[in-house]
């Protein structure tokens, strides 16, 4: 029997690298077999082999919630700041300008989000929307009570092209006076992950 030595394996020899797989471990091997798309001199990571076997590695997943209260005006549909990230794994939410997840890999994504004020007898309505336009939403009435404060989420499986696909999200209510959002960790956030890549 005899062993073949190498760390790159390339299959395909197209002059566009996108068109190529290639089969490598890194520079300094790790007890990890790498997969990859591109020519072997310079694949891209697309998953892995390890001990506990396959890990996919271009998956995107984020987590932000809000820091600070934000106002919101009486029937005026406000986009929520989610300004602190938990994580995020491939860099595609934005928590300083957009506040915007726009996700860099095409596929189904679950998104989620959840949103607090203080309110007393009034509608509540949080939307994700995608690409500036109302996709999904969730609606919620609450009589007063004595903690003086409710939440709205809203969850759903979206599909995303990943180049331009965004979404963002917007709550609005009815209830007179301007109400401050709940700014934690618990109770004002948006997260989402890739179900399933196409």
């Amino acid at each position: 029997m005899s062993t073949v030595k190498s760390k790159k394996l390339q299959v395909g020899t197209d002059a566009t690298s996108s068109n190529n797989f290639t089969i490598y471990q890194p520079a300094t091997p790790d007890g990890t077999l790498r997969i990859g798309v591109g020519n072997a001199d310079s694949p891209t990571e697309v998953g892995r082999f390890n001990s506990n076997g396959y890990v996919a590695t271009n998956t995107p997943a984020f987590g932000a919630y809000q820091s600070s209260s934000q106002g919101i005006a009486n029937l005026t549909e406000v986009k929520i700041t989610f300004n602190v990230e938990e994580f995020d794994l491939t860099g595609d939410y934005d928590n300083t300008t957009n506040y915007r997840f726009t996700p860099s890999v095409e596929g189904y994504y679950q998104l989620n989000a959840r949103v607090s004020c203080d309110s007393t007898n009034d509608i509540m309505i949080i939307k994700l929307n995608k690409n500036g336009t109302e996709f999904k939403r969730g609606v919620t009435t609450r009589d007063a009570d004595t903690a003086g404060e409710r939440g709205v989420t809203v969850s759903s499986l979206v599909y995303a092209n990943g180049t331009t696909d965004y979404f963002e999200i917007y709550v609005v209510h009815n209830g007179g006076a301007t109400k401050n959002t709940a700014a934690s960790q618990w109770q004002t956030w948006f997260n989402g992950y890739l179900a399933r890549a196409i």
